[in-house]
């Protein structure tokens, strides 16, 4: 897994249930998913870790939103496909959470490879984001580890959307930035936009942009749109961060 330290009551509306009693050093995290079965699951899967307490299920990201401030969890675990348009909900939750709860972390599951989720999850920072691949259900180490990570904070991404987003990019392709593009490269990561690169650095935001431009030269990302660059570059420093 690449990590960086620095996403069931299905048909019934408003379900929701509760356990009392977790322990403070427990990561409290709520499940999110349409599907009974696999938030079921998810659930009793996690009843296997003892660090990892479910204080809370939806069946949808409404229901999620509203019970955030009451339950206080550490951690929301959400699938991407939901209703009502079963695309990208739970990549939406996942930024509306960012600008209500800043340091509440996401953990996205999905069963599709699809860089646009991803791309989308890290658009706005990796800080406490993770995006899993369903597979990796089988796998409570795995998961659990994700979930602490994303608590604490981090990012954890699935090895498989990193190739998938990089093309195959090694995290060796670093060695090529200066100790200045590899600081702004960080800032970037974190979810700062040119500017607030800028203020931080003291830079010219034109002195960031040139920085940022010969960042994604070095790293072979010069077909895609900015947000992608940004991406792309993001998934090759965490994947550097991780080794």
């Amino acid at each position: 897994m690449v990590r960086f330290s620095g996403v069931f009551l299905h048909g019934i509306s408003g379900a929701l249930c509760s356990w009392e009693g977790a322990r403070v050093d427990q990561v409290r995290t709520v499940v999110v998913d349409d599907s009974l079965l696999i938030r079921q699951g998810i659930v009793r899967l996690l009843d296997f870790d003892p660090g990892v307490a479910v204080v809370g299920e939806f069946d949808s990201p409404g229901q999620t939103l509203a019970a955030i401030d009451e339950l206080e969890p550490d951690v929301v675990l959400t699938d991407i496909r939901m209703p009502p348009t079963h695309t990208d909900e739970g990549v939406v939750l996942a930024n509306t959470l960012r600008e209500r709860h800043p340091r509440l972390g996401v953990l996205v599951l999905s069963q599709h490879l699809t860089p646009e989720y991803a791309i989308g999850l890290l658009g706005h920072g990796s800080e406490s984001r993770g995006y899993l691949l369903k597979d990796r259900l089988y796998d409570l180490e795995a998961l659990s580890g994700a979930l602490r990570t994303v608590a604490a904070g981090g990012c954890q991404i699935d090895p498989l959307v990193v190739e998938a987003l990089t093309g195959g990019s090694r995290a060796s392709a670093l060695d090529v930035l200066t100790p200045r593009e590899r600081e702004i490269l960080a800032d970037i990561a974190g979810g700062a936009n040119n500017q607030a690169i800028a203020d931080r650095r003291v830079l010219t935001r034109r002195a960031v942009e040139k920085h940022a431009s010969a960042i994604f030269q070095k790293l072979g990302l010069t077909e895609d749109g900015d947000a992608n660059r940004r991406v792309r570059a993001v998934l090759i420093y965490l994947a550097e961060d991780a080794g």
